[in-house]
């Protein structure tokens, strides 16, 4: 079986990843989406919410699960018995760093990367933008799914600094 690991934090999900994620599942049998446990850093949404809105996003798709996951990488991919990540890639600047984490994975536990450039729809898209943005009160529906959508708004939106 061709598995492979999209990771991240998703905090929150945007249709950037979404667009990775499912073109991802066109080239695999299985894709786990991987969602990052960084106690260091606190997000907006808890790691429950983000996996509870990833797997409402990603129903419609039958071979992708969303698990979390802490410490390395390539020991969760090893655990997942996959040995691809998927990767998308925004701009240049995005390269530089994937590219050393890459060469890190397949030195430590012979895991693959697969670098996906972003659609030119997505390529601006990131989740911190999102925020910042929903923080103001501007128009994030075309960014991300109605449930983040919502969820953004009734939880930093500006009505709810009222």
């Amino acid at each position: 079986m061709r598995r492979a690991v999209c990771p991240g934090s998703f905090d929150p999900v945007t249709n950037g990843h979404l667009d990775i994620v499912g073109r991802a599942s066109r080239l695999f049998d299985e894709v786990i989406v991987g969602v990052l446990v960084n106690q260091s850093k606190s997000g907006l949404f808890t790691v429950d919410e983000r996996i509870d809105m990833l797997r409402e996003v990603t129903a419609s798709y039958d071979n992708v699960r969303v698990e979390s996951f802490r410490g390395l990488l390539v020991d969760f991919c090893r655990t997942q018995e996959a040995s691809v990540l998927i990767k998308g890639l925004r701009a240049v600047s995005d390269f530089d760093y994937e590219l050393q984490m890459a060469q890190m994975n397949i030195g430590l536990a012979g895991v693959e990367t697969l670098f996906m450039p972003t659609n030119p729809l997505y390529s601006f898209i990131s989740s911190s933008l999102i925020k910042d943005v929903a923080k103001w009160g501007g128009d994030i529906s075309a960014h991300v799914p109605d449930r983040v959508r919502a969820e953004l708004e009734a939880r930093i939106g500006p009505e709810s600094r009222r």
